[in-house]
């Protein structure tokens, strides 16, 4: 598609961005809400699970319609990505317990992960990798600008309308977003020499499934050398070595192997497995901070994440405009990556709001410089018909970075918890309930439990039902939670920095090689008279240059 006209590409951007948005809207409005939803439904035990699931599916159906999209083309898989994430999220609305919460979530996350490996890719399609420098920033600043609204609106609508609209009030979006793609974007014919790679697309899904829950379930349902835990990292180990056989022995592999002979590409899926893993890993228990500790309201916890996401959309934007023009990337990776450990460790000594709000905006300064870059080097060192599974298996690595780092934060933080709350009531710091009446013992039992600080307005309403003696209780039971809490999160971001720490000593390690300012390779576009190797392809690239 790089040859249609200027105004063709325009309005196919406009359209792919529409359903970005709708996409990315719909997984930034919840973070601010989530607490809210799950007080009220039940199922702090299962909190994890509710973003587990989502990249689970998301990751699978990434993977999966990489090489799917690079055979039959992009646009029936965004269409079937926005109808599946449609129906998700409606009937996510209509959830009446934490299952039926993550279920439905489910279901959005298989076509959230459609939408963003088709979308990413298409762009691929459209401009030279050159010219992709510039439009990766157009779309992180899309990211950007749904986590400036998002949050602060998911916040809103639990404060003040029922918990549902948080999931319905952009179905409008997706509907307009399926329209302009069924009316902009070209139909691209069936590649007829390309088959579909039916036994390793099943035993990479039975690699992912058991892999994700062992360590969703490890250190929480299940102990970490349980035989259930145990028999899951070793059905992933058995499944990924008759996957490896597999790939080697078809025609058309769903994840090529030779794609990681490649050290551009090894080292930038590993570099954003372990970025995404310690961001998501972290950041999505900062509103347990900013709501339990500081005791915020859900719609003014969303002012607080609003600076990162205005910093990142401001930083990408601009460093997309500087790759265009300079062809050079790794220098801003290099840049990016410090700043963000920096905003972890910012994090994880906050101990008020406007320490909160600074962490933020540092954080979102390294977004903004380190996130557009590593789909961007992995798009350039492939050939164009690879360029669907290479983008597939760039999301595949970060959201497999994503999930693991939330089940692994997930396991930090209730283990970190449950330390300090154990630590507190030896040291004396617990309560004797005895003397009271069995009444109010009762009553005052359910602050025992962090996720009472989740939910305010609950809160407020017990405090003023019990007596006015043993409010000095009440409130050094809150004070204990909230300082347990507070400790437990501290640990969560160090880890997270640690991650990050890791990612900028391979950031050191990754080959630079000039962006093409064609989706051609040297040998079609007559630049070299012999064919270089597919496996030495970043030669090649540098050579042309």
């Amino acid at each position: 598609m790089e040859h249609l006209s200027h105004k063709r590409k325009m309005t196919i951007m406009v359209a792919i961005i529409a359903a970005m948005f709708f996409a990315a809207i719909n997984q930034t409005i919840v973070s601010t809400a989530m607490p809210r939803i799950i007080a009220i439904l039940g199922g702090m035990d299962y909190y994890t699970w509710v973003i587990t699931i989502y990249m689970l599916t998301s990751t699978i159906s990434t993977v999966l319609v990489g090489k799917l999209s690079d055979i039959y083309g992009r646009k029936p898989f965004i269409l079937a990505g926005i109808v599946f994430f449609i129906i998700g999220a409606f009937l996510t609305g209509l959830s009446k317990d934490i299952f039926q919460l993550i279920t439905y979530r489910g279901i959005q996350g298989i076509g959230a992960g459609i939408i963003m490996a088709s979308a990413f890719t298409a762009v691929g399609d459209l401009f030279s990798p050159r010219e992709r420098g510039k439009w990766t920033g157009v779309m992180m600043a899309v990211f950007g600008f749904s986590s400036v609204i998002g949050p602060t609106l998911g916040g809103w609508i639990v404060d003040h309308m029922d918990w549902e609209w948080v999931f319905w009030i952009f179905l409008p979006v997706g509907v307009i977003a399926f329209i302009l793609i069924m009316a902009l974007f070209p139909r691209v014919d069936k590649k007829q020499s390309e088959s579909i790679d039916y036994w390793g697309s099943l035993f990479l899904t039975l690699t992912i499934v058991p892999l994700l829950l062992g360590f969703s379930w490890a250190g929480t349902k299940y102990a970490w050398g349980s035989a259930q835990v145990l028999g899951l990292f070793g059905s992933a180990i058995a499944s990924l070595l008759i996957f490896i056989v597999i790939e080697t022995k078809v025609k058309s592999p769903v994840l090529p192997l030779s794609l990681f002979r490649n050290s551009i590409v090894t080292l930038s899926n590993s570099i954003g497995f372990l970025m995404n893993a310690g961001m998501m890993g972290a950041l999505i228990y900062l509103p347990f901070f900013v709501q339990g500790v500081e005791g915020v309201s859900p719609t003014y916890s969303g002012y607080v994440t609003m600076p990162m996401s205005i910093s990142m959309v401001v930083i990408s934007a601009f460093t997309g405009r500087w790759i265009t023009k300079t062809g050079k990337y790794k220098r801003y990776a290099l840049l990016g990556m410090p700043i963000m450990i920096a905003g972890m460790i910012l994090m994880a000594f906050m101990n008020s709001i406007w320490l909160a709000v600074i962490a933020m905006i540092v954080f979102g300064l390294g977004l903004g410089f380190g996130m557009p870059i590593f789909s961007l080097t992995v798009q350039n060192a492939v050939r164009p018909e690879q360029l669907g599974v290479a983008t597939a298996s760039s999301q595949l690595f970060r959201n497999l970075g994503g999930t693991i780092g939330i089940a692994v934060m997930g396991t930090i933080m209730a283990t970190s918890l449950k330390r300090s709350l154990t630590s507190t009531a030896e040291a004396g710091g617990g309560l004797d309930f005895s003397k009271l009446d069995p009444k109010v013992a009762e009553q005052l039992a359910a602050f025992k439990n962090p996720e009472m600080l989740l939910d305010q307005p609950k809160l407020e309403h017990l405090k003023t039902t019990l007596p006015e003696a043993v409010q000095p209780i009440l409130t050094k039971m809150i004070e204990v939670l909230r300082d347990a809490l507070s400790t437990s999160l501290t640990t969560v971001f160090l880890s997270g920095a640690a991650l990050l720490v890791v990612a900028l000593v391979l950031v050191l390690f990754l080959k630079e090689i000039p962006l093409r300012t064609s989706n051609r390779m040297p040998e079609q576009a007559g630049g070299a008279e012999k064919k270089e190797k597919e496996d030495d392809l970043p030669g090649a690239v540098a050579k042309q240059v």
